[in-house]
């Protein structure tokens, strides 16, 4: 049986990945930030040690035998230029935090265990269209994050490939979740989608179907591949 760890997983396109990815026989170890009556652990990507206890709960769950993770959690929160110092930086480091260092934390567990195992294993990242584009002026962490989230990727992917251990990442642009509703309201609605060529934002089902590629089927090859899904609203 094959046991995938998949951040963010109660809601918008984690939920989906989850159902995807169990559709193909997957044993999805789901996570979400707050505890609730589920299967899925619990862990606050705002406390430092949250990673380290989400990790060894699901290598509990699985026994051991791990086969990707998928980093799709994230904060999308506005940290506008006149807030005050102390809630600027504080509103910088949660996203950090919750978007990058938590992904960075998890990677080093699966790679450190696999490495002990002697085993391959694949990491998927969600990232985004801001990693390369930037993103709105209230949203310099979001993009930093994000773009901090690539070069991480794209380092895994070089450093470990001759063992095994296969990184990618997919960069969403808008894809028609809570999170991005609220941004496209506030930024304009409809105004917003003709920066989109398609004509509209994703859906969440077409990125789990690239998550669900990246973590079981892509060919080995494609390690350090970043895969844009933005309507060619950004293209590279």
């Amino acid at each position: 049986m094959s046991y995938i760890l998949l951040t963010g997983s109660s809601r918008g396109i984690g939920a989906v990945a989850a159902q995807a990815l169990e559709k193909r026989g997957v044993t999805v170890i789901g996570h979400q930030s707050s505890s609730g009556d589920t299967d899925r652990v619990a862990a606050d990507f705002s406390d430092p040690m949250a990673a380290l206890l989400l990790w060894e709960e699901a290598l509990d769950r699985s026994g051991g035998e791990i086969a990707a993770v998928i980093n799709n959690a994230g904060l999308f929160e506005a940290n506008t230029l006149d807030s005050s110092d102390i809630e600027w930086l504080d509103r910088w480091e949660d996203t950090l935090r919750i978007n990058l260092t938590a992904a960075a934390q998890l990677s080093r567990f699966a790679i450190r265990h696999w490495h002990d195992h002697g085993s391959g294993g694949r990491l998927v990242h969600v990232a985004s269209r801001a990693a390369y584009r930037g993103d709105s002026p209230a949203h310099w962490h979001y993009a930093a994050a994000k773009g901090g989230m690539v070069a991480m990727h794209k380092t895994i992917a070089r450093a470990y490939a001759s063992e095994g251990i296969l990184s990618f990442a997919i960069t969403p642009g808008f894809t028609d979740t809570s999170m991005a509703g609220d941004y496209l309201e506030t930024r304009g609605g409809e105004e917003l989608l003709r920066d989109i060529p398609l004509g509209r934002v994703a859906t969440p089902d077409e990125i789990a179907r690239i998550i669900t590629f990246c973590a079981l089927d892509a060919p080995a090859s494609m390690t350090g591949a970043v895969i844009d899904a933005n309507g060619a609203s950004f293209v590279r």
